[in-house]
């Protein structure tokens, strides 16, 4: 009977120790235990509430400006350069007795078959170069294929027509005269024939190509005419402006230049032409809706399929409809139609509205008096009759 006092005594300590652990897992039970929290305390949401956090935010504000403005630098503007004068002939020299020549060419109607047509006639000099039309009219009346591009400053590009066909604008200058659909001349030996049957033809002929025989040759003409286009140079106030005066452009079309040349713009159109240097692929992000195969036609490359010449975009603001169909009529669409197709990317309307700013201050001034029309000689006894065309 001794020993109960000391069993119940262990019996009081277990039990008290069974309180204590008790106690201590229930502590611990309810300091584990998730409490809820206000949203304010949440420091890291869930990725899906953070997808759903920037949408409502996208929604309830403008979208961010995707484009990063670069600066207007000597380095950055080195993508361009300043027009030249002249665009020189690299194999034969350029005398005034050649442009001079070449002037009276280029206004003579009876180049072409019904001799009513001349070069003026789809590239008006007094036009910045263009007739206007989405497509020209030859001289039975009936459409071209292709939109006529302007004369101006197309000797400093790479090549001439929209698939570059013509190396030069000597070599581009005898082709429409020949052609069925334009001028419809029917042979360079009837071209010859026909200006050697003009008095007045013999002497500005002598004058330019001096030492030679018989001048009056169809190669002849095509020199003559690509030496009066190689000096239809029209500089814009851009080009006061790459040479250092900024005060030629204003706020907005400066504004335009560096949303064009951030947009990426400057990838097809640079060098002292503004575009005109390369081909490109009319379509590159995105296929375009046409039927017409481009360069394909004259190299037969199938890399070559809808490919054209990077128009020049000096005096772009005078010279539409657009593209090689001319069905663009608006600035306004085609630099949204560019964007597009070409770089994959949508133009905001203020983004288009400083662009066409821009591409407007790349209008130069008409050399009236270097265009002036001169006196052509009259017919001689043998000049032959225009053909006429039911």
């Amino acid at each position: 009977m001794k020993r109960k006092p000391l069993l119940y005594t262990i019996l009081f300590i277990e039990l008290m120790v069974g309180l204590i652990l008790l106690y201590n897992f229930s502590y611990l039970v309810s300091a584990f235990k998730p409490k809820p929290f206000a949203a304010t305390h949440i420091a890291v949401p869930s990725v899906k509430s953070a997808l759903v956090s920037a949408a409502i935010a996208q929604a309830q504000s403008p979208p961010a400006q995707a484009l990063t403005p670069v600066e207007l630098s000597p380095a950055v503007l080195s993508v361009f350069a300043p027009l030249a004068a002249v665009a020189n002939p690299p194999d034969h020299p350029l005398t005034d007795e050649m442009v001079n020549l070449g002037r009276m060419l280029f206004y003579e109607p009876r180049l072409s078959a019904t001799q009513d047509m001349s070069c003026n006639t789809c590239h008006l000099l007094d036009q910045y170069g263009t007739d206007k039309l989405p497509v020209s009219i030859g001289h039975i009346g009936k459409p071209v294929t292709r939109n006529s591009p302007t004369v101006y400053n197309a000797a400093f590009q790479v090549a001439q027509f929209w698939d570059g066909r013509s190396p030069t604008v000597e070599a581009q200058a005898k082709v429409p005269i020949l052609a069925p659909g334009e001028m419809g001349m029917e042979t360079a030996e009837n071209v010859e024939l026909l200006l050697r049957s003009i008095p007045g033809y013999a002497q500005p002929f002598t004058a330019a190509f001096p030492g030679e025989p018989s001048p009056v040759t169809y190669q002849n003409v095509g020199l003559a005419i690509g030496a009066f286009e190689r000096k239809l140079s029209l500089p814009s106030r851009f080009d006061k402006f790459l040479l250092g005066d900024h005060a030629q452009l204003t706020t907005a079309e400066q504004r335009g230049l560096t949303t064009f040349i951030t947009l990426g713009c400057t990838t097809c159109h640079m060098g002292m032409p503004i575009g005109g240097s390369l081909y490109k692929k009319l379509g590159e992000h995105e296929p375009f809706p046409t039927d017409d195969v481009g360069r394909f036609a004259v190299t037969g490359r199938p890399e070559d399929k809808y490919v054209f010449k990077v128009p020049s975009l000096r005096n772009v603001a005078q010279t539409g409809p657009y593209m090689h169909n001319g069905k663009i009529s608006t600035l306004d669409e085609m630099v949204r139609i560019m964007a597009r197709y070409q770089l994959g990317k949508a133009v905001t309307d203020a983004q288009v509205t400083d662009i066409v700013a821009f591409l407007n201050a790349l209008t130069g001034d008409i050399p009236t008096t270097y265009i002036a029309q001169p006196q052509l000689p009259d017919n001689g006894p043998n000049t032959p009759r225009p053909k006429r065309v039911n």
